[in-house]
């Protein structure tokens, strides 16, 4: 996973810093090199020099002597007015340099939903430097597929891709696929992706769909598809060659430009001893309460590998139509998570969007475990998720989708999207949006694995994990650094230039 943006923004604004104090030293010296100092006084164009102080004695008094003296006030009062002439100067030089420092500083700490320009959303955000990899026609031709490693790829309108899993009979495999369409095309509601894993035989292990839905809005769309070793399984638990499939689920009504696609793969060992075999029964499957309390800001990543984290809280963003962000939320064993989106109001309600606002939450191998949509009319709108149960192993006994999905512990992923089309009737927004994610029940230990997951520790929660999201109410890292950074920029502004008041003042008396 990579860093959270607002680490990268607080150490764009440390390094900015330093390159606004190397430009205020030297506007300072090119300032002072023109010229205008009593020692460096050039003449200007057209113009004799000052002739050079008399070191004759101060008593004489006959011609020579008037001559002399008038020339030295001629000579300083030149000098003078230069000084007074380079320190104006140098004031507005390093004026405008502090004030090119602040734009900077003011635009490094805001969040980038609040600072978006008009026009497109920012695009899909692949994880940084994953290999390209092709997919096949064939599937004896397939390329293969490393546990604990992220590809990327494309999917044509037509036809079916196959890559190569070479698997173990002791570890469950998990692939996801993230397929990136086009701004420009029309979608459909029912077009997007399937990934289904199959055996060297080409039987099934299981399939997964993911479509754009009523909203008609181009997004990114994730699938996934796994090998499960289950007690009594009579297919796919052998070790050998297994492959995934990735094709489009309506390629005669889909785009025909190619699709980006990004690609998981995980594994999951087998615990060390063997437990439950069915699904928990009793869990509070009440609808949750939405968060209460003010929002912090907090700036959503474009893309899973750059998904901002967060902890339980009240959470302030903008988006844009056509934009989709990404958090992340570690949850430990044994922990209920829930999560509500608000949209603000736009400034004229009129109009309607189908579905525009979609919140869906996807766990740690980035299956989707529930989503929702809300409908758009200008009017503040909010959509939540189901109650789901607490994260436990044995959930993926359970006959419902939406428990069996939340099987492990690790990062769950709590991704919203506004419609394209919102900007339709409502204009281009930025539209506020406040995340209200909660956490209930106590963390346990979890299952005694026999083996590491690939990629490692992708199925706890560490502490680093913890540090890096923190709860609304506390200060956060990231937070501190910006504030350091903005009030570092005014507070060195604002001293430099009483300093230079100072200077200048001092300059004038000296002149006079």
């Amino acid at each position: 996973m990579g860093h959270g943006r607002s680490g990268r923004a607080a150490r764009a604004g440390e390094r900015e810093g330093w390159r606004v104090m190397g430009r205020w030293c030297t506007a300072w010296r090119h300032a002072g090199s023109g010229g205008a100092g009593p020692q460096s006084a050039a003449p200007a164009p057209g113009r004799r020099s000052a002739p050079r102080r008399s070191t004759e004695p101060a008593s004489r008094t006959g011609p020579e002597s008037r001559t002399a003296a008038a020339s030295r006030t001629a000579a300083e009062s030149r000098t003078a007015v230069a000084s007074r002439t380079a320190s104006v100067r140098r004031l507005a030089v390093v004026t405008a340099v502090l004030a090119t420092a602040g734009a900077t500083a003011t635009a490094v700490a805001l969040p980038a939903g609040a600072a978006f320009a008009a026009g497109d959303a920012p695009g899909y955000a692949f994880a940084d430097g994953a290999p390209r990899v092709e997919g096949t026609n064939a599937a004896r031709d397939a390329a293969a597929l490393t546990a604990g490693a992220t590809y990327r790829s494309s999917l044509p309108r037509d036809g079916t891709l196959h890559y190569r899993l070479d698997l173990d009979a002791a570890s469950d495999a998990y692939v996801s696929v993230t397929a990136v369409p086009g701004s420009a095309g029309e979608v459909t509601a029912v077009d997007g992706i399937r990934v289904s894993v199959q055996d060297a035989e080409g039987g099934s292990c299981s399939s997964d769909s993911a479509t754009f839905g009523a909203a008609h809005s181009p997004r990114p769309v994730t699938a996934w598809g796994m090998r499960e070793i289950a007690p009594g399984g009579n297919r796919c638990q052998e070790p050998g060659t297994y492959y995934v499939t990735v094709e489009r689920a309506r390629p005669q009504d889909s785009p025909p430009e190619d699709w980006d696609l990004e690609l998981t793969v995980a594994t999951e060992p087998r615990p060390a001893q063997a437990g439950a075999t069915e699904a928990p029964e009793a869990w509070d499957s009440a609808s949750p309460e939405a968060v209460p309390g003010d929002p912090e800001p907090r700036t959503g990543g474009n893309g899973f590998a750059h998904a901002t984290p967060l902890g339980p809280g009240a959470w302030r963003d903008g988006i844009r139509p056509g934009q989709t962000l990404y958090y992340k939320v570690p949850v430990d064993w044994g922990r209920q998570i829930h999560a509500t989106a608000e949209l603000d109001g736009a400034r004229e309600a009129s109009g309607y969007a189908t579905g525009a606002l979609r919140l869906a939450l996807h766990n740690p191998v980035r299956g989707e475990v529930d989503a929702a949509a809300k409908g758009y009319t200008g009017r503040p709108a909010t959509v939540g998720l189901a109650a789901l149960p607490p994260v436990a192993y044995p959930n993926r006994y359970a006959t419902s989708g939406q428990v069996g999905a939340v099987r492990f512990a690790g990062d769950y992923y709590v991704v919203v999207h506004l419609a394209a089309q919102v900007a339709e009737d409502f204009g281009e927004g930025p539209f506020g949006l406040t995340l209200r994610v909660g956490l209930e029940g106590s963390a346990r230990g979890g299952p005694d694995y026999a083996g590491e997951s690939r990629p490692e520790g992708l199925f706890a929660v560490s502490a680093q994990d913890r540090a890096a999201a923190p709860e609304s109410g506390s200060p956060d890292d990231d937070g501190l650094a910006m504030k350091a950074v903005a009030v570092g920029g005014i507070g060195t502004g604002s001293l430099l230039l009483a300093g230079l008041t100072v200077w200048t003042a001092a300059a004038r008396r000296r002149a006079r």
